[in-house]
């Protein structure tokens, strides 16, 4: 697991997203697709993966409509529990990073024990350095920097609610505040605890 204590340039992070079958009254909500992206100040982008879930819940209208994953996507999908080897290959030894971590660290826990982290929120460094800002979700963040053409240039004929392609986009969103915030060169726990008195003093409005 990288130490808090490590510097920022030296470091590996592996940025995960799932979208899942939706939340619906009375029953716990399971992820139905995982996408997981590779990224460090010095080799830049690198492996990524991605499938879709099985699942024995039925999909909701409303989490359907927004990601476009309905049961034909999931025919023949494997239980994310198979994807051991494949998860810990991409996650082991690297900076964990989500936009909203809590439904990321949730499903994760398929994997009891697991070990991973730590864990880097992108949404809560975008509220430090942007306190102003009204919206802080990725899709917004990233369209306000221009960075929606190098995402899809990454991972091209996806789009926003993709798994993979939110996991990319929260990457994208980490590499921008770090070189905008020139931190490189200083510890994770400057990440892991965002300076909320004074980041947004460096970013222009």
């Amino acid at each position: 697991m990288p130490s808090s204590a490590g510097i920022i340039q030296d470091l590996s992070f592996a940025a995960i997203d799932f979208e899942s079958a939706g939340a619906a009254r009375g029953v716990t909500d399971t992820p139905i697709q995982i996408g997981i992206a590779q990224w460090s100040p010095q080799e830049g982008f690198s492996a990524m993966f991605d499938s879709y879930l099985h699942t024995q819940q039925e999909i909701t209208w409303a989490a359907q409509k927004q990601h476009g994953i309905g049961p034909a996507e999931l025919k023949d999908a494997p239980p994310l529990v198979s994807l051991w080897p494949q998860v810990k290959h991409h996650l082991h030894d690297r900076v964990l990073v989500a936009h909203g971590k809590g439904t990321e660290k949730k499903f994760l826990r398929a994997f009891p024990g697991h070990g991973f982290g730590p864990w880097l929120d992108t949404l809560l460094l975008a509220r430090a350095v942007w306190p102003q800002e009204r919206e802080h979700s990725l899709g917004h963040l990233c369209r306000e920097l221009a960075l929606t053409e190098k995402i899809s240039a990454l991972v091209p004929e996806r789009t926003w609610h993709d798994a993979l392609y939110d996991a990319v986009a929260s990457l994208c969103l980490l590499e921008w505040m770090i070189a905008h915030l020139d931190l490189c060169r200083v510890p994770l726990a400057s990440l892991l605890q965002p300076d909320q008195s004074g980041w947004h003093l460096k970013i222009k409005s």
